[in-house]
């Protein structure tokens, strides 16, 4: 599944437009690197997503096409979130 649908459909970015365009500005990276929309998402993989002065990095579970809203967060889990 493309970088920008995964981000959609896990609900940690409302719109895939707004994904795409956090891709293409370098605001998400994936294992480390800066990765465009199109990058095939695996589990295992790690995104960092870089929200203004929050950044958070999550871990990849699954990869599904369509999940109900309420189980979208067993998508991934997330790591290494610093605390306030």
């Amino acid at each position: 599944m493309r970088l920008d649908k995964y981000l959609k459909v896990s609900r940690l970015i409302k719109r895939r437009t707004v994904a795409n365009e956090a891709c293409d500005n370098g605001l998400v990276l994936v294992n480390g690197k800066s990765a465009r929309a199109s990058y095939e998402v695996k589990p295992g993989d790690q995104i960092t997503l870089h929200f203004g002065a929050r950044t958070v990095t999550v871990e990849v579970l699954s990869v599904q096409e369509s999940v109900r809203q309420a189980d979208a967060a067993a998508m991934y889990r997330e790591v290494g979130r610093p605390r306030p």
